[in-house]
């Protein structure tokens, strides 16, 4: 059996339906095995860091192993930045890399180069993944795959990359005789966990301002139904960072959505103003907490489960003490949690959750003042229409810089909806080839993505995969003629001299054009207020790929959003914007 064949029914058998890439003279034998098998089909993207980007997005939908594949060299270092998203973000991707012949490798040699196109593409990977291994002999083969996949899916998950030369890929062998990889066993400290979910009941019990954090290994660990139920038999308010949003519809009332430097203020003052902080499943990153970490909660007992203990050493670095530290799987600790749900005993916490209920009241994020204009669009004015419009169970993905905060901040999550972005890497240019991932993985139903003018410059090539597909993937394009978050930095640190960040540095094109220009024939632009609900809902209900221009004032920017160094709940003024409706109303924001 040839090499390459045993990869893809290997592939198969992992229920992998789709893999995402880009071929080459090192890897044409695994894409001609793939070509011939009729229970796995490739997609080929035209870079491969947007194969790297769908292959991330299709492990989020799915739930299983992402794949992608590359050629050796420049092929396979365009995977990187695709690659840290995945391993940020400790999503379960697959990179399957072509390389030169053995005989041409460099191994031990000082020479840069001996093959063509060679790179040590195990080094180079070795940051941001979980397992890089280069197969030299045909016979690893099993092994190597069925311990790359392991490692994965296991523990704290995220991507792994088997490098695989040439005449390795096309020998040939037998299955029969090919060694396997045997899974380690896993022990957990019953009697250490069982005495750490005891002192989390007695601390609950104690607090009269109790708190939830739920964040994304919640939902690595598919732990959302035991968070749910522990939510609903203690009645706790939660909160939730950017990857649990969509956990809870937006009209969940326990609900206080989420906090941290650019969220929302009901999340920051409930934060700031708890006595217990239970965070599951977060690792508690500088976005949520602000760069003062002394000031973070600081009346509050502090319970945190993380199954990564390189995570949770932060802490005792950073001098952030943590009463309960929990360094376990959240599954496994919901499985001691489960068993003594009923026993717990919550005292009243009326008040608080009135406050709570007063903060949200107090502080929506977009203020009705906001939708009078009827000039360039305002952001949150576009994301609240949109989000009226969008169904439950869609999925959203929006980018990177202003277009993901906003839309964190301003989308209302309804039931079933899915919603994320590449959060700890956060490269321009994810949204458009995780829109196709994410199609993919839904069996072709149709994607929103929520894009930036900037970001979309980074991969707009993938345009013309979404129409080779015919994927229905909506776009909307939220164009605010730069880089708006980096103009916000700019006001911030070096008095608004706005350079390489505007059009006066670089050539913003019609993105209409660009994208008939790719065959998606249909495009809208929406230019003021008045146009958002009927162009919106036209974008939404068009049978096929979509791309939607929304004029963005480039004056826009994100409110509130927290000055460095300042505790979380000391944001930038959160109704004060009439300076910024005037200039909107009057005439558009000048550049400097």
């Amino acid at each position: 059996m040839k090499l390459s064949d045993y990869v893809t029914d290997f592939l198969v058998k992992q229920e992998v339906k789709e893999v995402f890439g880009i071929t080459g003279g090192a890897i044409i034998h695994l894409f001609d095995s793939l070509g011939k098998s009729k229970d796995i089909s490739y997609v080929c993207t035209h870079h491969e860091q947007g194969a790297a980007m769908a292959a991330d997005a299709y492990s989020r939908i799915t739930g299983n192993l992402g794949v992608a594949i590359a050629t050796s060299g420049p092929g396979a270092t365009n995977l990187l930045t695709g690659t840290g998203c995945s391993y940020f973000d400790s999503i379960p991707v697959l990179t399957i890399t072509g390389q030169v012949p053995t005989s041409q490798l460099r191994k031990n040699s000082k020479a840069r180069q001996i093959g063509f196109q060679e790179t040590d593409i195990v080094k180079v990977f070795e940051p941001v993944t979980k397992y890089s291994k280069t197969v030299l002999n045909p016979e690893d083969i099993r092994y190597e795959l069925e311990k790359a996949t392991y490692l994965a899916k296991s523990g704290r998950p995220g991507p792994v990359l088997i490098d695989l030369p040439d005449d390795v890929q096309r020998a040939e062998i037998d299955p029969v005789k090919l060694k396997s990889y045997e899974i380690p066993k896993n022990k957990v400290n019953l009697l250490d966990l069982e005495n750490k979910v005891e002192e989390t009941i007695h601390l609950i019990e104690e607090s009269k301002r109790p708190l939830i954090i739920l964040g994304a290994g919640v939902k690595l660990s598919k732990s959302e139904n035991s968070a749910k139920k522990l939510i609903e038999r203690l009645q706790l308010p939660v909160v939730l960072t950017w990857a649990a949003m969509d956990m809870f519809p937006d009209n969940y009332p326990l609900s206080v959505r989420d906090f941290g430097v650019t969220a929302n203020r009901p999340g920051n003052f409930a934060v700031q103003n708890s006595d217990l902080i239970f965070a599951i499943g977060t690792r508690l990153d500088t976005h949520e907490t602000g760069s003062n970490l002394e000031e973070f909660a600081r009346e509050a007992k502090r319970i945190v489960v993380d199954i990564d203990g390189s995570e949770l050493e932060k802490y005792e670095q950073r001098n952030f003490p943590i009463d309960v530290l929990i360094n376990y799987d959240v599954k496994d600790f919901f499985g001691v949690l489960d068993k003594r749900i009923n026993d717990i005993n919550v005292g009243d916490i009326s008040k608080w959750k009135n406050k709570i209920k007063d903060w949200k009241s107090k502080y929506p994020i977009c203020p009705k003042e906001l939708f009078n204009s009827n000039k360039q669009i305002d952001p949150y004015v576009f994301l609240d229409v949109l989000s009226d419009k969008l169904r439950e169970g869609e999925i959203i993905i929006p980018e990177a810089g202003c277009n993901v905060t906003w839309s964190f901040q301003g989308l209302k999550v309804k039931e079933n909806q899915k919603l994320f972005t590449a959060y700890n890497n956060s490269p321009m240019g994810y949204g458009l080839p995780a829109s196709i991932g994410a199609c993919f993985a839904n069996n072709k139903k149709p994607v929103v993505g929520i894009l930036g003018d900037g970001g979309i410059m980074m991969n707009e090539q993938e345009l013309a995969t979404v129409s080779k597909h015919n994927l229905p993937i909506k776009l909307f394009l939220l164009n605010n003629e730069g880089y708006g978050m980096i103009k916000q930095t700019q006001e911030t640190w070096l008095d608004s001299r706005y350079e390489a960040s505007t059009k006066k540095s670089f050539h913003l094109p019609d993105f209409g054009k660009i994208a008939k220009a790719h065959g998606i024939e249909k495009t809208l632009t929406i230019k003021n207020h008045s146009e958002l609900k009927q162009k919106i809902q036209e974008t939404l209900d068009y049978d096929g790929p979509v791309l939607c221009d929304v004029k963005i004032h480039p004056g826009s920017r994100i409110y509130p959003k927290l000055e460095f160094g300042k505790p979380i709940e000391d944001s930038s003024p959160y109704l004060d914007r009439k300076e910024f409706l005037q200039n909107m109303i009057v005439k558009p924001l000048e550049e400097k």
